[in-house]
């Protein structure tokens, strides 16, 4: 019913339009200006027939057409845009109708578009291109504006969860970085940027690791599961599905496919895996080792600087003992030997720095 109703207003408008136009043209027009009253009467409305036909036969085309935008529209609506992305488009086509609402008595008061029945044509297109401009400025606009309200809080969660940052690398956690478990805080401070991985066979040798028979790999498997349990949670990471990866099908160690992986998703792997750090640098693969971080951010120790520190044991020389800072960097004693077993004043003769970590060389006082 409803369908008609539109298809008879429709005709109605192309008929209108149609008898504007052949009276215009009849009044103004020099060749036909001449004509009997009977023979105008004709052409007006022979016009006015052929006008409605037209717009009668367009509604069909300009149906299809309507409904096609219409799916295409409410596609967009329910899949793509948020609730408070969709209230930014509804106040944009409210903001650019009401400016065509002003604007629409200029173009009624032209006396031309009247007789031609083109002013209300014109009307209908100018609250068209200006509810069209609400909307594309709104989407536009409204971005600027989020830093000035307050966010809530569940935008703040939302915010903290994403991890997708353009233009950033993908990074891959391997399965010691999670069992290692500072990869939790190191995400919690944000330096880490791009999409955060964690691939299914990360998890299938995490469930592996905690059903081994040794004790020490059952804990270490069940730490790794809890760590990846409160990443997911705090971060709303997702386990990422190599299912689909026929590359990786045919690999059988789960340090190459990461290799492989971050090969296909031109990613880096996050590890402290001293061996696959080699193996990656050969494979031109980036590497984020924790391992190599922590050493690089510990306290800076300059040969000449005193320490004052507890020998714990020998050292591989016969000579030597070795204690430890509170980082756990370890201290090789010169002559300590005798010492071990008591806190002695030393002073710093050498600092070695390899990727495995670092070590302070000193002696006695």
């Amino acid at each position: 019913m409803l369908r008609k109703v539109f298809r008879i207003v429709l005709t109605v408008c192309g008929m209108l339009f149609g008898f504007g136009v052949s009276t215009y043209l009849v009044e103004h027009w020099s060749v036909l200006s001449g004509l009997q009253q009977t023979e105008s009467t004709l052409i007006v409305l022979v016009s006015t027939g052929i006008f409605g036909l037209i717009f009668f036969n367009v509604f069909s085309a300009l149906t299809k057409r309507g409904e096609k935008v219409a799916n295409s529209v409410a596609t967009e609506l329910a899949e793509k845009l948020t609730a408070e992305e969709l209230l930014t488009v509804v106040a944009g086509l409210i903001a650019g109708l009401l400016i065509a609402y002003l604007i629409s008595p200029i173009i009624n008061g032209i006396k031309v578009l009247q007789t031609l029945n083109l002013n209300v044509v014109l009307t209908v297109l100018l609250y068209l291109l200006f509810a069209f401009l609400g909307v594309t400025l709104a989407r536009k606009v409204a971005p600027s504006f989020k830093g000035i309200l307050p966010a809530s809080k569940e935008q703040q969660t939302a915010k903290r969860k994403s991890k997708s940052r353009s233009g950033a690398a993908p990074k891959i956690l391997d399965t010691s970085v999670i069992i290692d478990g500072r990869i939790v805080d190191i995400l919690k401070t944000g330096f880490i940027e791009g999409d955060i991985v964690i691939p299914s066979f990360v998890l299938v040798e995490l469930r592996h690791i905690a059903d081994s028979s040794d004790a020490l790999k059952r804990q270490r498997g069940r730490r790794g599961l809890d760590i990846l349990n409160r990443i997911q949670t705090e971060y709303g990471i997702e386990i990422y599905d190599t299912g689909s990866d026929k590359s990786l099908e045919e690999i059988p160690e789960v340090d190459v496919k990461l290799l492989k992986l971050a090969q296909n998703m031109k990613g880096m792997v996050v590890t402290n895996d001293f061996n696959l750090n080699k193996v990656a640098a050969i494979q031109g693969v980036g590497v984020l080792n924790i391992n190599e971080l922590a050493n690089t951010l510990k306290p800076v120790v300059l040969p000449g600087e005193k320490l004052q520190v507890f020998l714990v044991k020998e050292g591989k020389e016969s000579s030597q003992g070795v204690a430890y800072l509170d980082d756990g960097t370890m201290i090789v004693v010169e002559n300590g030997k005798k010492l071990i077993g008591q806190t002695v004043n030393t002073t710093v003769t050498s600092v070695l720095q390899t990727s495995a970590g670092r070590m302070i060389f000193a002696k006695p006082d």
